[in-house]
């Protein structure tokens, strides 16, 4: 008997390294064609443009856009063709570099709490401020003044003694209006003839002419109030209501019984008082 390998021992060992191993987008082409898909089909099925599909068969990831879009591209191929995306995520990873570290968010958010905050003045605070110290000067002003007054009752020993200065003014009584006298007659113009209307008792419409027959005035008198016409020969007078005037003809009333809402047409001219 031969002392020798045997029949297994003689069969060449399989190359299970990595350089064995295929790559990315040669697994991908294997995958499709077992699955007996072409590109189409693939390309039909994940919306992956048919030229990145052969691209990514031939590892060429430049017409991806860059390293996110490519492991996109990757798993979504790897899922329609039935394999697992993980190993060939990782192996393209390994082959470019690995997946980049995640930026940290605490400092940028770190950043954002120092931040100072910018604020206005607080104007309310300070308008509070201002009435808080007015209302104490007055509430101090007034305590104080009546600490005075207290002193100056006790000081003097009995019931305080009334100051010139307080006494009240009496006020002069107002003298009632004259009514015209015979100074008035002589003071009024003996060359023209004055007329006075006077609303004593109620209002009342009136209307004042001159000889010419222009108007002096033509309107509501109301109770209280007076007009004074003048002119070098004739005034010619209506009253609407003639029982709420009092009239006055060169300085004299006229002494007239007219009822109240009577229409009165009346002329006078220089000389006495006398109706036309």
């Amino acid at each position: 008997m031969s002392i020798g390998n045997s029949p297994e021992d003689e069969r060449p060992f399989e190359d299970v390294s990595d350089d064995a191993r295929p790559s990315v987008g040669r697994a991908l082409q294997q995958a499709r064609i077992a699955a007996g898909l072409s590109v189409g089909d693939v390309s039909t099925a994940t919306r992956v443009r048919i030229a990145i599909v052969h691209a990514i068969e031939a590892d060429d990831f430049a017409p991806c856009g860059g390293d996110v879009y490519a492991r996109g591209h990757i798993r979504t191929l790897a899922k329609a063709v039935h394999l697992d995306p993980a190993p060939l995520i990782a192996q393209y990873d390994a082959e470019h570099g690995g997946r980049p570290a995640p930026t940290p968010a605490a400092p940028l958010f770190e950043a954002e709490r120092i931040r100072p905050e910018r604020r206005g003045p607080n104007w309310t605070a300070a308008m509070v401020a201002a009435i808080v110290v007015v209302i104490g000067f007055v509430g101090f002003t007034m305590v104080k003044g009546g600490d005075e007054g207290g002193k100056t009752d006790v000081a003097g020993g009995g019931e305080p003694s009334e100051s010139p200065s307080a006494t009240p003014k009496s006020k002069k009584p107002v003298a009632p209006e004259p009514e015209p006298s015979d100074s008035a007659i002589a003071a009024a113009p003996q060359d023209k003839v004055t007329v006075k209307v006077s609303a004593a008792d109620g209002r009342s419409w009136i209307s004042a002419k001159d000889h010419n027959g222009r108007l002096l005035f033509d309107g509501l008198l109301k109770q209280g109030e007076s007009k004074t016409f003048q002119d070098s020969s004739k005034v010619n007078l209506v009253l609407g209501d003639a029982g709420a005037i009092d009239l006055y003809v060169n300085g004299k009333k006229i002494e007239d019984d007219w009822q109240p809402g009577a229409v009165e047409r009346l002329t006078y001219t220089k000389g006495d008082p006398q109706a036309g």
